[in-house]
């Protein structure tokens, strides 16, 4: 039997970090020994291993969370040394992680999106002139982060004063979204060219919580997660179609997750993930089991997707010095 093997990349440069290093340790542990070698590389120590890796491996497990790992950064590296990778290009990467355009995206296919204003480190702002815009409750995150990194729910114009600098310590760019009371959805999508959409979760955070934050996604027992999701049929479908045409518009391959407010029967997009959390607490294993798949299944699932002929991402440039 030809073994399969995989280079895991863990850690990065980000304020998830943490979070990439547990991913990297629970894909480790499930990744079935019969059929893969693993081996693991972490980019802040050092580029020049991974840039050796053609010819060495056949795929990346790409799991650095958050920027430089999930922005396009790495894909862009991989891609220029002629290495496949498990996941979505690099335009598609660039273009979920920053809200702002992908928010546009959305916006273009005829999802719904919450109304915003996005504010730069150097330009003056208003506060009364953002809540005239958005409403007098807001979120406030950073354009291009993840994990709930520097995210604030404010209900004052303090608190609003406040969220804006703590999400200027993450991003140059700041989003103010008006808040959207409703039940916070997530659903999963894995595929390239066809489709298919997990089982939606509902996510609700202990009482204590404001909202999905980071301690409440990754504090053991913090946050309730359903899945399936208590929906009626047609809200499921309107759900898992909203995920797979967020998939789309963005360009993304073999996985992604997106965040949602359901409030009423009208789904609101938050965000997409390209490369979402695989840690023990992780919500995409979560909804894997729920589908009938364990975690060594869907890891098979990603990989074969990911070494597909035809994929757009395995760049030809890696080969032009040969």
């Amino acid at each position: 039997m030809k073994w399969i093997k995989i280079a895991l990349l863990v850690g990065g440069w980000s304020a998830e970090r943490e979070v990439s290093l547990k991913s990297g340790e629970s894909v480790a542990r499930a990744l079935d020994k019969h059929k893969y070698q693993v081996s693991v590389y972490d980019p802040r120590e050092g580029l020049e291993a991974i840039m050796k890796l053609k010819g060495e491996i056949d795929v990346v497990f790409n799991l650095l969370h958050g920027r430089f790992g999930e922005d396009g950064c790495i894909q862009g590296l991989l891609s220029l040394v002629g290495i496949p990778f498990v996941g979505s290009g690099v335009l598609s990467s660039a273009l979920a992680l920053n809200k702002k355009t992908a928010k546009i995206l959305y916006r273009s296919a005829g999802l719904k999106i919450a109304k915003d204003v996005v504010l730069s480190r150097d330009a003056p702002f208003s506060i009364p002139e953002i809540i005239k815009t958005v409403g007098p409750e807001t979120v406030v995150k950073p354009v291009a982060e993840g994990s709930s990194v520097g995210i604030s729910v404010c209900f004052t114009e303090n608190e609003l004063r406040d969220g804006i600098s703590k999400a200027f310590r993450h991003s140059p760019q700041v989003m103010v979204e008006e808040y959207l009371s409703g039940r916070e959805m997530t659903c999963c999508v894995v595929g390239n060219q066809v489709l298919e959409s997990l089982p939606p979760i509902e996510i609700v955070p202990a009482e204590h919580y404001r909202f999905f934050e980071y301690e409440a996604k990754y504090q053991p027992g913090a946050t309730k997660e359903i899945c399936p999701a208590a929906l009626a049929p047609v809200l499921t479908e309107k759900v898992k179609h909203c995920a797979m045409k967020a998939h789309q518009v963005l360009g993304c391959e073999v996985w992604s997750r997106t965040d949602m407010i359901l409030k009423g029967r009208t789904v609101y997009l938050l965000e997409t993930n390209t490369i979402p959390g695989m840690t023990d607490n992780s919500l995409f294993p979560l909804a894997a089991r729920a589908a009938g798949m364990s975690i060594s299944d869907l890891l098979d699932r990603l990989i074969s997707l990911s070494l597909e002929p035809g994929r757009t991402q395995p760049a030809e440039a890696g080969h032009s010095g040969d």
